[in-house]
């Protein structure tokens, strides 16, 4: 599967096995929301983040106690680690020491150009990549100073500056991102980005919040990138459980065609004075019944005949009522009709036809 419009051109950063822009498929990651120097609990949830989605893993590296952990956590880990670092570019050094496959640190906050040089030499050395993670709530004060407050064009500068120090050792194994809170700021932020540098762009939008709100903020603002052609790896930051991030992140690249679905989907109408149906038990019950399945179907579920066959005729499968009677179709061509309470058992039946007993054990109907 394939989008519709071309990406933005950027450089391949190699993150251990993990190859970041360059042409390759948008890179889902999260980060782990243990202690990290709790081995224990940071190696399973990283294994579950892996195990949801997640390419990459971003661990916090607050102090000498969690750099000492990385290293087990780095032989452990199915996927490549990337320490989070701020304050002290001593945490950075000894991350990299410890195996790190990329350092994030933040200009704002990481104690000027030279220890920025040697952190690039440092990461030549270890073949490590480097993130320049620009956030609009910790620009350098100098930039306030300059545009009056963290604006896109302060993130942008600020981001060209340090660029210009790393290039200036030869580095250039280097991921940017441009994150504030608000989601006007981050997409112009990035928009000027995108057009002055070919380093891959790392999406987000920073303290997005709780699930629902960071959700909207998060599929809006790197989903408006992602269809703009620009990005090439993303977080969806939530305050949440992190494999969210990964679920979420999956989903919007899949609804942009920039990744094939690896699970059936759900398309079912908004319902209106024509349903003939109590649609949402029913939507509820084919969701719990594909819960599970491995195979990236696309499954209708419609109120009445108007958004019946024909205007799910694009679902690999679908059921819809009538006034008197339930259809089942496939690839808009009625198949088979039954009574509308029914439908559901239709459907199983339909879908066991298709995939075998064994991807559909359960039974049940839907009563009107």
């Amino acid at each position: 599967m394939s989008a519709s419009f071309s990406r933005r051109p950027s450089a391949a950063v190699q993150v251990g096995r993990i190859t970041i822009g360059g042409g390759a498929p948008v890179v889902i990651q999260s980060m782990t929301n243990t202690r990290t120097a709790d081995i224990a609990a940071t190696l399973k949830q990283i294994e579950a983040l892996a195990a949801a989605g997640g390419e990459l893993v971003r661990v916090a590296v607050p102090d000498r106690e969690s750099t000492a952990a990385l290293g087990e956590l780095v032989r452990e880990s199915p996927v490549p680690l990337i320490a989070d670092i701020h304050f002290e570019m001593e945490l950075a050094y000894r991350s990299l020491e410890q195996g790190a496959a990329k350092v994030r640190i933040n200009p704002g906050n990481i104690g000027g150009t030279a220890a920025l040089s040697e952190l690039c030499r440092r990461a030549a050395a270890a073949g490590a990549a480097l993130r320049i993670g620009v956030n609009a709530g910790s620009l350098e004060r100098s930039m306030l100073l300059k545009h009056g407050k963290p604006t896109a064009a302060a993130m942008v500068e600020s981001a060209l500056r340090y660029l210009e120090v790393m290039e200036k050792t030869g580095f250039t194994q280097t991921v940017l991102s441009l994150k504030a809170s608000s989601v006007p700021a981050t997409i112009e932020a990035y928009r000027l980005i995108a057009g002055k540098t070919a380093y891959p762009l790392h999406l987000g939008v920073t303290a997005a919040g709780p699930l629902e709100r960071g959700t909207l903020k998060g599929a809006i603002g790197i989903g408006t990138l992602l269809a703009e052609g620009i990005g090439d790896t993303l977080r969806v930051s939530l305050t949440a459980d992190p494999l969210e991030e990964i679920r979420l992140g999956r989903q919007i690249l899949e609804i942009l065609h920039l990744r094939p679905p690896d699970s059936p989907e759900v398309i079912s109408c908004p319902t209106c004075g024509r349903t003939q149906i109590d649609l949402l038990p029913l939507v509820e019950q084919v969701q719990e019944m594909l819960r599970g399945c491995p195979h990236p179907i696309k499954v209708a579920v419609m109120g009445c005949a108007v958004n019946g066959p024909g205007e799910a005729r694009e679902a690999d499968i679908g059921i819809t009522a009538g006034r008197k009677q339930g259809l089942l179709f496939r690839q808009g061509r009625v198949v088979r009709t039954v009574p509308p309470e029914l439908l559901l058992e239709a459907l199983q039946e339909e879908l066991r036809k298709m995939f075998g007993e064994e991807a559909f054990p359960g039974s049940g109907t839907h009563r009107r």
